[in-house]
């Protein structure tokens, strides 16, 4: 069996986030712009009446996730998998900062190279390697009438998704970070998982044109 939506929905702001820092697995909580983004997207999702609830066990997903269990009575269910890269001693630092300190290794990221995150964390193929085996784990334990809801980070996020979905890492760049609360829509199709939504702020509208995919 497999779920019949998937929303995988990054959290809200953090101060590193408003500062630029780079966050990975350190357990930064939402700011107060955070935690409203939250409360908002939260009252939209629940319209979908989701069915089962998942996140990060970080706080910032955590926190992000309770706002929906607030409103539809579901059990948060956390799972470590669905964590950001981990980027080990890297994590406080600016953009600029990291290029200051390890020029090669932040343009080895902006060309889109294999780089472990700090002395000793992830690469972006290991984190989506992880992030991608969560989601099918997760798909696998619902139904067709589920909706999944997963509360994540990021970059695990969007790099997992791509895995998950099979396309091949040259094409990841093409698909944008997630803004602060926004989510991705997956559904089930004909020839496996789709993206239904990507980056979405608001909810899934029906697709009226002459081009099915079920």
């Amino acid at each position: 069996m497999t779920a019949g939506r998937l929303i995988v929905w990054r959290h809200g702001r953090t101060e590193w986030n408003l500062q630029d820092k780079i966050q990975g697995q350190a357990d930064i909580p939402l700011d107060s712009v955070g935690v409203a983004q939250a409360r908002d997207a939260a009252a939209r999702l629940a319209s979908l009446a989701p069915t089962r609830l998942f996140a990060s066990d970080l706080q910032r997903a955590a926190a992000t996730a309770a706002e929906l269990a607030v409103l539809t009575g579901l059990k948060v269910e956390y799972d470590e998998a669905l964590r950001e890269i981990d980027v080990d001693d890297w994590a406080g630092l600016t953009s600029s900062e990291l290029a200051a300190i390890n020029p090669e290794a932040a343009a080895r990221i902006r060309s889109g190279e294999t780089q472990r995150r700090g002395s000793n964390g992830e690469t972006v193929e290991e984190v989506a390697d992880r992030f991608a085996a969560a989601l099918s784990r997760i798909c696998e334990q619902g139904t067709a009438e589920d909706t999944i809801v997963i509360a994540t980070h990021g970059l695990a996020g969007r790099v997992g998704i791509c895995q998950f979905l099979g396309i091949p890492q040259a094409n990841w760049p093409a698909f944008g970070g997630l803004s602060n609360c926004n989510w991705v829509s997956l559904l089930p199709g004909r020839h496996g998982w789709r993206i239904e939504e990507w980056n979405a702020g608001s909810l899934p509208e029906p697709v009226m044109s002459d081009d099915p995919q079920r």
